[in-house]
């Protein structure tokens, strides 16, 4: 396994080596990122990781310098897991100079839920993904990975690829869950043990919403707003419990469908905010 941090490196890591599969993270790799390693190996000649913590998509007051940077951990993991090339820029490497040209999304799709609450988030996500593509696959066709527990942000990015031609399929991986249901992800570790013992009550809620949105006549914007409330009765503090049409994560006309919905939710437990999703 090569580790490369300039872009000129990584083109020259990949040169003559065929078609290209991605996995995009941002480090401090769980079993759900490995799950996606995984899912992206037999889906190219070679399987690029990539690990950058990206400024762009961070909010002034939200954790981008405390985000836990782990690379020699992740690296050992991505090399049991048959990573051929892990992309480890530095900011100076991946932006020599100001990015003062950016990739700014649909609003339709990007300013409602997590783009409401995180204004300009998909933007620094847009961003660095278009410059990780270009790095990566430099025009040629290959595919990117990406896990679905980011629900609203993989479907921004397969938008972004389709308006712009890109060459490039996009996966969603299934959520990998915790044995009692919280769904995985780096800033799990910053909840405390009776915290932790919490957190699951998102998914419950998610679950709980999901399978009353399918009653006949059910009245959609009572049921959100009380569970919301009930998280908050927990000691949560929600930023939205929705029910949304998986095609374009707008309201549904009336009654959710089956197997066409989407039940979304973004809490903070403490100072740790969680986002969790559940088709239905």
């Amino acid at each position: 396994m090569q580790l490369v941090h300039t872009i000129a490196d990584l083109r020259a890591a990949l040169q003559g080596r065929g078609r290209p599969s991605l996995v995009p993270t941002m480090g401090n790799l769980h079993e759900g990122h490995l799950a996606l390693v995984r899912q992206a190996k037999p889906l190219g000649d070679v399987l690029v990781t990539s690990i950058f913590v990206n400024r762009l998509q961070f909010l002034p007051h939200e954790d981008f310098d405390s985000y836990p940077r782990t690379l020699q951990a992740d690296c050992s993991h991505l090399q049991a897991h048959g990573c051929d090339i892990v992309f480890a820029p530095s900011e100076r490497d991946l932006y020599p100079e100001p990015q003062t040209f950016t990739v700014t999304p649909d609003p339709q799709l990007a300013n409602m839920l997590e783009g409401h609450f995180r204004p300009g988030f998909f933007t620094g996500v847009c961003t660095v993904v278009m410059k990780l593509f270009w790095s990566v696959f430099a025009g040629s066709s290959g595919t990117a990975v990406f896990g679905r527990k980011d629900y609203q942000q993989q479907m921004v990015i397969r938008q972004m690829v389709r308006q712009f031609a890109l060459p490039i399929d996009i996966v969603a991986a299934d959520i990998h869950r915790a044995p009692d249901g919280l769904a995985l992800s780096s800033r799990n570790s910053y909840l405390s043990a009776s915290e932790r013992a919490q957190a699951t009550q998102l998914h419950d809620a998610l679950q709980r919403l999901s399978q009353a949105a399918l009653e006949p006549g059910v009245d959609l914007t009572r049921l959100e707003a009380e569970a919301m409330q009930a998280l908050r009765a927990k000691g949560w503090h929600p930023d939205y419990l929705t029910v949304r049409q998986r095609s374009d994560l707008q309201p549904p006309a009336g009654t959710a469908r089956a197997n066409q919905s989407v039940a979304l939710g973004a809490a903070r437990l403490g100072k740790t905010r969680l986002i969790d999703n559940l088709e239905f």
